[in-house]
């Protein structure tokens, strides 16, 4: 079976990693990650992935209320290089060429962030694991995500999630909350639905790249959405 697409960028949040656990990371759950990734390599796409830093720490969290929000966003990106390297060390195990390239420069655990090298590793089919956000403060990794995928040329950013799409209101708290199959990008911003932030959603409208949100731990999922299934709730025009 090979991929309606040829490059994706995969957006993974730091809670992802941490599984059933209030923090951390869950070896289990990155090795069943890096599983999911291997099948999908074999239908023929290449991919880029950023992830997120929450399972560790957020610059916004309750743990840095009294922190400059500077610094406490730079701890943010750290923690989301923790991440990529346990994401890569799972890959590597199972025989997944990766590199780990990050925004701030720390040369002894990965390459510096350089567009032209990125592209290059993609071609050899290298995954490339994007970490430390855009190096800056005040974005999040989503939009990380959208400024990498726009880099890289990726045709869609595939956001993975613990639910299984976008739902008119947190489906864990409200019963009736109803799921979108297809939803605009300026639905999404009018209705403040908690897809990706506005930076996000405004960069994939700008540069028309749709976004499907999907649920991370069906069996299956990604390599499904590879094949053309309709999973979870795409995000586009």
């Amino acid at each position: 079976m090979k991929s309606i697409y040829d490059r994706i960028l995969l957006k993974l949040s730091g809670e992802a990693l941490m599984g059933e656990q209030n923090y951390g990371i869950d070896g289990d759950v990155v090795k069943f990650i890096a599983g999911e990734i291997k099948e999908a390599l074999e239908t023929g796409v290449t991919i880029g992935i950023v992830v997120g830093g929450g399972n560790i720490f957020r610059g916004v969290s309750e743990s840095a209320k009294d922190m400059d929000r500077v610094s406490a966003d730079y701890m943010g990106m750290l923690a989301t290089v923790i991440n990529s390297l346990a994401l890569q060390n799972a890959l590597e195990n199972i025989g997944v060429p990766t590199r780990v390239q990050t925004s701030i420069e720390m040369r002894q655990i990965a390459e510096p962030y350089i567009r032209r090298r990125a592209m290059r590793h993609l071609e050899k089919n290298r995954v490339v694991i994007f970490g430390a956000g855009t190096g800056n403060p005040y974005f999040t990794t989503d939009t990380t995500a959208t400024l990498r995928a726009s880099e890289i040329n990726a045709q869609v950013v595939l956001k993975a999630t613990k639910v299984d799409g976008v739902y008119t209101a947190d489906p864990k708290k409200d019963k009736n909350a109803l799921k979108y199959d297809k939803i605009s990008y300026l639905d999404v911003l009018n209705k403040n639905l908690k897809v990706m932030d506005s930076t996000a959603i405004s960069m994939c409208m700008d540069n028309k790249i749709p976004i499907i949100v999907f649920d991370l731990y069906g069996k299956g999922n990604l390599k499904k959405i590879l094949s053309g299934e309709k999973i979870g709730t795409i995000v586009e025009d």
